[in-house]
């Protein structure tokens, strides 16, 4: 069974700092790509960044380019996203998602439940 589970939200100062972690099982961990995505209140969803299988390509929306960077651990079966300069308009459920192939271009094939960030003085 494919799980991914995100931690690391909470309650964060604006300016603040934050890495939030994603551990996956269930599946090849290094056969897929990964993103991030993200959905405020009362608000669609919003992709964040992806990370190809190896770790060596990402991209991110221009929402969190320059502020947010995505990586993996594929010994550990963890991504991660740390989050600096955060706003609050950063304020939201973060989900990790994986894709069905090896690009984060790939179909997105399985969610984690999320986690909170929210980011207020």
């Amino acid at each position: 069974e494919v799980q991914l589970v995100e931690s690391g939200g909470g309650l964060v100062q604006p300016g603040g700092s934050l890495r939030l972690s994603c551990a996956a099982s269930g599946f090849t961990f290094s056969d897929n790509g990964i993103s991030w995505v993200r959905q405020a209140p009362g608000a669609g969803l919003e992709w964040l960044s992806g990370i190809n299988s190896a770790g060596g390509y990402t991209n991110y929306a221009d929402s969190v380019k320059g502020r947010f960077t995505i990586s993996r651990d594929n010994a550990k079966n963890i991504v991660f996203l740390q989050m600096n300069s955060l706003k609050s308009e950063d304020t939201a459920v973060y989900y990790c998602v994986e894709h069905d192939g090896l690009s984060a271009q790939s179909d997105m094939d399985y969610w984690g439940k999320g986690t909170l960030v929210a980011v207020s003085a």
